[in-house]
């Protein structure tokens, strides 16, 4: 007797085609390749399967991203229908995106995009929803444009022009409505988190922030340090909303402890503008945990990664302690030896700790490493 045929309701995964390109004396192709390793797993975290990988060394950018040459190939492998969607592993600009999209006749999206999906799946908060919602209202407002193509059938020429334009403009209405509104609101958490920073300095506490790549491992310490309850899970950002908590450090040192969003390479301009209300805590933290997954094969790129955009933020003088975390996964027990390839990385740091969140292991270190790196004074505690 025939199997009787079983049918998912879960959505079919499309199939993805990334692209980065490497220019001529700016990116080794290894750099590339690792950049497109990640924008890989952000398609995974997007319900997305790869099933190609091109990339191209160029001279300088060009107005089609990639060559007139390799674009050809793209377009033939299209229409055969191997992919749904094409992934770039950089910001296009509109002109490039329409120009793609027109010649690939299927999804283009670009780097930002995808990590703005991703970023509206794992908001969970008022506060983490607006922020998405602002990142993807200022990242779509130069993009309208192109919304609009389908208008063109109308005709052409005198008298055929204004049935788009007025669209457009009305939509840029809506969406600059909307931007206002979304800036009305989150001013509002901002403040808020202001004064629950003055109630904070009042109350003389010190201020703590977990930072590190995503997927290091800061909400699993965050919630070893704090017997806290944020959600940890093996995914590309999977906390988006800062929590802050007191943490509980030897003496009975005052201090709360903040887990924040993690870093990726080519953090998107518009993603750091709308989380800026999250992001101002690093901004009064006296000390920063700088979290690396040692089991990661480019721990070494991710720590330079994250140092590079904590100075772009200003936040370069703030006193940080390397914490290596999930050294459970280098399969050596309790107290493992640094990997050799994070040597120099340890070499860098002020202070530096080992961890596992996931075993517990080092947890009283970090607590006595944190108090040493806030220069607590004698005494201090409550």
């Amino acid at each position: 007797m025939p199997r009787p045929r079983t049918y998912s309701n879960a959505p079919r995964r499309e199939r993805a085609c990334i692209v980065g390109v490497a220019l001529r004396g700016r990116e080794r192709i290894w750099e590339v390749e690792d950049s497109l390793d990640e924008l890989a797993a952000l398609a995974e975290a997007s319900n997305g399967e790869v099933v190609a990988r091109v990339i191209q060394t160029l001279q300088r950018p060009t107005r089609t991203y990639v060559g007139s040459g390799k674009l050809e190939e793209l377009v033939g492998d299209a229409r055969e229908g191997l992919f749904d969607v094409v992934l770039f592993d950089d910001e296009l600009g509109p002109t490039q995106q329409r120009t793609l999209e027109n010649a690939l006749e299927v999804k283009v999206i670009d780097r930002t995009a995808l990590i703005l999906d991703v970023f509206a799946q794992r908001a969970r908060t008022r506060e983490g929803k607006l922020q998405v919602e602002l990142a993807q209202a200022e990242y779509l407002l130069p993009r309208l444009a192109g919304q609009w193509s389908h208008l063109e059938r109308l005709g052409g020429g005198i008298g055929t022009r204004g049935p788009g334009e007025t669209q457009i403009e009305t939509d840029r209405r809506l969406v600059r409505n909307r931007l206002s509104r979304i800036k009305k609101e989150l001013e509002r958490v901002r403040s808020a988190r202001e004064q629950q920073r003055r109630n904070r300095a009042r109350g003389e506490v010190y201020n703590v922030s977990l930072v590190g790549y995503t997927n290091a491992g800061k909400s699993a310490l965050f919630n070893r340090l704090t017997s806290g309850d944020v959600r940890a899970a093996d995914q590309l950002f999977s906390t988006l909303d800062t929590t802050t908590r007191r943490v509980h450090l030897p003496g009975d040192v005052p201090a709360t402890l903040s887990d924040t969003v993690g870093f990726v390479r080519k953090l998107p301009p518009v993603l750091v503008a709308a989380f800026r209300a999250t992001l101002e805590e690093l901004h009064q933290a006296d000390l920063l945990l700088h979290v690396v997954d040692v089991s990661s094969g480019h721990a070494p790129e991710q720590a330079r990664v994250v140092d590079g955009v904590l100075e772009d933020m200003g936040l370069a003088s703030i006193p940080r302690l390397l914490v290596l975390n999930k050294m459970d996964l280098l399969g050596e027990g309790p107290d493992p030896s640094v990997p050799d390839e994070l040597r120099e990385t340890v070499a860098r740091a002020e202070r530096w700790v080992t961890t596992s969140a996931e075993r517990a292991w080092g947890i009283d270190g970090l607590r006595g490493a944190i108090v040493a790196g806030l220069g607590v004074p004698a005494g201090a505690g409550f």
